[in-house]
């Protein structure tokens, strides 16, 4: 089985002292392929830097996370915008709208997102998107794209099916994590509702640890514990889990 962690941040301080061992582990455990999202300019360095490590493994995105979009969101993105052309990645992110912890930047968040759309469509990369307290609000945005040939995956999905019929109309897969196996998610009837054919693996590690090491560290070796719930709600096989969502995840990426 070759699974896909198709968002996982082990360049962060969370795995200084074992960043190598990690991406060990995650490959022991099947988890061949790291797609590594971006935050800011500070952390593109490391984002490169793991990627030349482990270059067969880890494969690098680019983009500003919504809630580092500040005063000085232009400058930053300027600055990403002139990296595109000297590296290989494999996707604009992550992006998006967070109105969880601050909604003083929300215009500035909407008007990086459709920047960050252009990007996509520029390059011929994927999209990317942070989604929190703001689904309607993306959709919104990102609608004067559709049918252009943006396409995308709404990362760490946490809407009902009604939302995720949405993302996939417009053409974007959905990123399942941990939460897919918290007591409390919405994600077993979405799974249940969408099948496999849009679902791609993620870990946003190291955060949003699966059951059972939840209140832990995540990290990406943790991706068939996600693999195997989803198997167990559409009542099919872990090898069957790991084959369609390498190949969806392949099939956006293209590593």
């Amino acid at each position: 089985m070759i699974f896909v962690d198709t968002h996982t941040h082990l360049y962060l301080d969370a795995f200084n002292e074992d960043r190598t061992d990690a991406v060990n582990r995650a490959i022991e455990a099947g988890v061949n392929y790291l797609l590594l999202p971006n935050i800011d300019i500070d952390s593109l360095p490391l984002v490169l830097e793991l990627s030349a490590q482990f270059p067969q493994n880890c494969f690098p995105m680019i983009a500003l996370h919504p809630t580092d979009v500040k005063e000085n969101y232009k400058v930053q993105l300027d600055f990403l915008e002139n990296e595109i052309p000297k590296h290989k990645f494999y996707g604009i992110g992550e992006t998006g709208i967070d109105l969880y912890w601050d909604k003083t930047f929300f215009k500035q968040q909407c008007e990086s997102l459709e920047i960050h759309c252009e990007w996509a469509l520029k390059n011929s990369l994927p999209l990317v998107i942070h989604s929190r307290e703001s689904h309607k609000e993306i959709m919104d945005v990102i609608a004067i794209y559709k049918g252009k040939g943006l396409t995308g995956v709404f990362h760490c999905f946490s809407g009902d099916y009604a939302q995720a019929k949405e993302v996939l109309d417009f053409g974007f897969y959905l990123g399942i994590g941990g939460p897919v196996t918290y007591k409390k998610s919405t994600l077993p009837e979405v799974v249940a509702n969408v099948g496999m054919n849009y679902l791609l693996l993620e870990t946003d590690a190291p955060f949003l640890t699966p059951t059972p090491h939840r209140g832990k560290r995540n990290e990406s070796s943790y991706v068939p514990l996600i693999a195997s719930k989803i198997a167990e709600l559409l009542n099919t096989t872990v090898d069957a889990v790991a084959l369609i969502t390498t190949q969806n995840a392949q099939n956006l990426f293209k590593f």
